[in-house]
């Protein structure tokens, strides 16, 4: 479980590779995250936008960028939460995610909060110890 916060607003991350989803011997490999959001502040938040930087163990990046997460732009009230899961496909048998989320506050106040770096580690990953 990886875990970052920003002004009361704890996001915990689990990633899980989908062994059944992922086709090494073409080059793709699925992980599912798990993300929950938990408001700690004293005032409710409204997620707005989400950002992701996902990068291969080639050094391949890719950005995504857009309105709410699935679909929902979720109010997390104070000592509330929110979960979702969603997935990443990449080329490589491992990778890292890092991003931020876009948040409001009622009095239209918005600011930005870390999603942790979480790192995408299959078996398929070929490691040396020296």
């Amino acid at each position: 479980m990886y875990e970052c916060i920003t002004r009361g607003i704890k996001v915990s991350v689990k990633p899980t590779y989908l062994e059944d989803q992922s086709d090494p011997e073409d080059s793709r490999f699925v992980w599912a995250y798990t993300v929950r959001i938990d408001n700690d502040s004293g005032e409710a938040v409204r997620l707005r936008t989400r950002y992701w930087r996902i990068t291969d163990s080639k050094g391949f990046t890719e950005e995504v960028a857009g309105e709410g997460v699935v679909g929902e732009q979720p109010e997390i009230r104070p000592g509330e939460g929110f979960e979702y899961t969603s997935g990443a496909p990449l080329a490589t048998p491992s990778g890292l995610m890092v991003g931020s989320y876009g948040m409001e506050t009622p009095n239209g106040e918005s600011f930005q909060v870390e999603i942790p770096a979480f790192s995408l580690d299959s078996p398929h990953e070929l490691r040396q110890v020296h």
